[in-house]
């Protein structure tokens, strides 16, 4: 006799609504195919006789897309950077051309890590993910700022010792890009070390 036909996901999952079942022809129609919608189909057709089970794989094929994407960095000198850029593949480069893991610069599971950033650093950068349905790019621009010394956020107190033999210490650590060299002077004379 004529079977019934049914269908049905091989592992477990439903079937998409969306999907829309043709009984009399045996045709299981699923519009706007998603990469959700991929796995295994059985088509199962029965009737009194017994049944038997055809089955089928189901593979989205698509050009990549961005999981997690790069943005524009700010990083002063001697600073690190960090960029995570998340896609099944990928590549990096700087400046169009590949970038490799070397010295300060570290590739790892998607991240670009660069630690005591320079000068020579500064450049676009750019994660690239590709498979044989595209390519795409997600591209970020590293700007190396120089900081002169900002002594804003040290205070240098006027110090008055109370008892002779005390110790003072005075701290002196301003905000600068690279880092700066240090000289202290009482009046206009240049300390030296001695041993007070």
């Amino acid at each position: 006799p004529v079977p019934t036909i049914s269908w049905r996901r091989a592992d477990g999952k439903q079937i998409p609504r969306k999907a829309r079942r043709h009984r009399s022809s045996g045709l299981l129609e699923i519009p706007n195919f998603q990469q959700e919608d991929a796995g295994p189909y059985e088509c199962v057709a029965e009737n009194v006789r017994g049944k038997n089970v055809a089955r089928g794989q189901l593979t989205f094929y698509a050009q990549p897309s961005w999981i997690q994407k790069i943005s524009d960095a700010h990083a002063a000198i001697e600073e690190s950077v960090v960029w995570e850029c998340r896609a099944p593949s990928y590549r990096w480069l700087k400046d169009g051309e590949p970038l490799l893991p070397q010295g300060r610069v570290q590739l790892e599971q998607g991240s670009l890590t660069i630690t005591n950033v320079s000068l020579l650093d500064a450049g676009m950068y750019q994660c690239v993910a590709e498979n044989r349905h595209g390519i795409i790019f997600a591209s970020a621009e590293l700007s190396v700022i120089a900081v002169s010394p900002d002594f804003s956020k040290t205070l240098l107190k006027k110090l008055t010792l109370v008892k002779v033999g005390g110790e003072v210490i005075i701290e002196c650590k301003p905000k600068a890009s690279p880092k700066p060299t240090y000289a202290w002077k009482k009046g206009r004379d240049i300390l030296r070390e001695n041993e007070r």
